[in-house]
């Protein structure tokens, strides 16, 4: 078990961190669900109920959506532009890595699976980021539908619902925290260190050099 720990700690330690993060979502977003219940002469859900509501399921995914469309593009994009000084940048003056290609031969033999493998890692998180979108998307439509069926007002369709600025406010004000957090990231590895992290460059580089 020491052994496993120490292996997959940074995952484990992650897992928990959202367990954890998850639970005080729950907790505390069926609490202000029911007030907004409770003040519209409605009862009050249980947790089951509000589990499976648009309210919480937009919350949710709106959230895991802009994460992976942050991590996607930052996988894409280091794999094309630089920045140096940055930790988090390939060097521009020695863009290519040790080990980066498969063998020839692999290459060869299987040359639609060894491009999909070199770039898989990006294409996943892509998919992730699509396919969270597309959850938003209909558990966004479904919480706005059961707020206009509460106020007697007209539900929307999928495809009015795509154009409904609603929809993209609740993205765009995730999105634009996503890229501005990673891009302070990015610059401040330039200038300052943190021990024995690889997010950061050895604490005696020097800001110019780019890289871990």
């Amino acid at each position: 078990m020491d052994s496993f720990l120490r292996n997959n700690g940074l995952s484990v330690a992650l897992v928990v961190m959202f367990l954890l993060s998850a639970l005080g979502m729950i907790w505390s977003g069926q609490a202000v669900h029911n007030e907004e219940l409770r003040e519209h002469g409605a009862p009050a859900v249980g947790v089951m109920a509000y589990l499976t509501s648009g309210d919480f399921l937009s919350a949710l995914f709106e959230n895991w959506e802009s994460e992976f469309l942050q991590m996607s593009a930052y996988v894409i994009l280091t794999a094309m532009l630089f920045q140096r000084g940055s930790a988090e940048s390939r060097d521009p003056d020695a863009p290519h890595r040790p080990n980066d290609e498969l063998r020839a031969a692999t290459r060869k033999q299987m040359p639609i699976r060894s491009w999909l493998y070199s770039y898989s890692l990006g294409m996943a998180l892509a998919l992730l980021f699509i396919v969270s979108f597309a959850f938003h998307w209909w558990a966004s439509l479904t919480a706005a539908n059961e707020e206009a069926l509460r106020h007697g007002g007209q539900v929307q369709s999928f495809g009015d619902y795509l154009l409904e600025t609603q929809l993209w406010f609740e993205s765009f004000q995730n999105w634009q925290s996503e890229f501005l957090s990673t891009a302070v990231l990015v610059v401040l590895s330039i200038f300052l260190r943190h021990k024995g992290s690889p997010e950061s460059k050895p604490v005696g580089a020097a800001n110019s050099d780019t890289g871990e």
